[in-house]
C-alpha cells in the first residue's frame, strides 16, 4: 500500500471511528481479485507498455498484471515467481477450455526463476530500492556504459561478475525509461491500485453503516 492510500485509509478511520476498516484493508491489500475493473485497467497498462517497449519476458499480459498486484502487495521475487507461474497456467487453461485436450497434455506451469521475475519487473518499471544497491557506484557504471565499454571490461575493472554488471545495466536502463516518460506507467499503476484500495474502504464503510442503521429493525411488511 502506497503512502497516498495509507493517508486515505487514515481519513476513513478518523471519520467513521471504525478500526475494523483498517483491519480488513490489511487482510487483503489491493486485491484485484475483488475488483475486476481494476485488474482489467492494470492489464491495459501492461499492454500499452508492451506496445512501446521490447519486453524481455514472454509472460502473457494477464500474468504480468497479476505480478504487478503481487509487487504492490509486497511480495518478494520468489513469491512473485510462484504467483506468475500459477497465473500463466490459469491463462493457458482458459484458452484450452472447450478444446479436446487430454489431462496428460495440459500445459505445466512455466518454470520461472527469480531472475525471470526480475526481468519482468524491469519490463514493467517495477524497481525496488534494493535493486539499486549495487556493490559499485552506479554512476561509474553509467559512465562506462555511455563510453561503450564492454561488459567483460567493466566487470574486470569493477571486480564483479559479468552477470552482476548486466543486472545493474538493466536497472539503469529501466530508470532511464522511467525518466523519459515521466514515470507515467508507474503512476498509472499507483492510481489504479489506490483506487481499488479506496473502493474497498468505501464498500466496507458503507456496509458497516448499513449494518448499524438496520441493527434491531424488524421487517414488518405484509403483501
Amino acid at each position: 500500500m502506497d503512502e497516498k492510500t495509507e493517508e486515505l485509509r487514515d481519513i476513513f478511520v478518523d471519520v467513521t471511528d471504525e478500526s475494523t476498516v483498517t483491519e480488513r484493508q490489511e487482510d487483503t491489500p489491493g486485491s484485484l481479485a475483488r475488483d475486476e475493473p481494476a485488474a482489467e485497467r492494470v492489464e491495459g497498462v501492461v499492454a500499452s507498455m508492451r506496445e512501446r517497449y521490447d519486453f524481455d519476458t514472454d509472460l502473457p499480459d494477464a500474468a504480468l498484471a497479476d505480478l504487478v498486484e503481487g509487487f504492490y502487495d509486497g511480495l518478494d521475487d520468489a513469491a512473485l515467481a510462484e504467483r506468475a507461474a500459477e497465473a500463466a497456467n490459469e491463462d493457458d487453461a482458459d484458452e484450452e477450455t472447450g478444446s479436446d485436450v487430454s489431462e496428460a497434455e495440459t500445459t505445466e506451469p512455466p518454470d520461472l526463476s527469480r531472475r525471470d521475475v526480475f526481468r519482468a519487473r524491469m519490463d514493467l518499471h517495477l524497481v525496488r530500492e534494493a535493486d539499486t544497491d549495487a556493490p559499485f557506484a552506479l554512476g561509474d557504471l553509467r559512465d562506462r556504459l555511455t563510453n561503450d565499454e564492454s561488459i567483460d571490461e567493466i566487470a574486470a575493472d569493477l571486480d564483479a561478475a559479468e552477470s552482476t554488471v548486466r543486472r545493474y545495466r538493466r536497472v539503469l536502463e529501466t530508470q532511464a525509461e522511467r525518466r523519459r516518460v515521466g514515470d507515467r506507467f508507474r503512476e498509472e499503476f499507483d492510481e489504479i491500485l489506490a483506487d481499488a484500495d479506496l473502493a474497498s474502504l468505501t464498500e466496507d464503510v458503507t456496509r458497516d453503516g448499513l449494518d448499524d442503521a438496520t441493527d434491531g429493525m424488524e421487517n414488518d411488511l405484509s403483501f
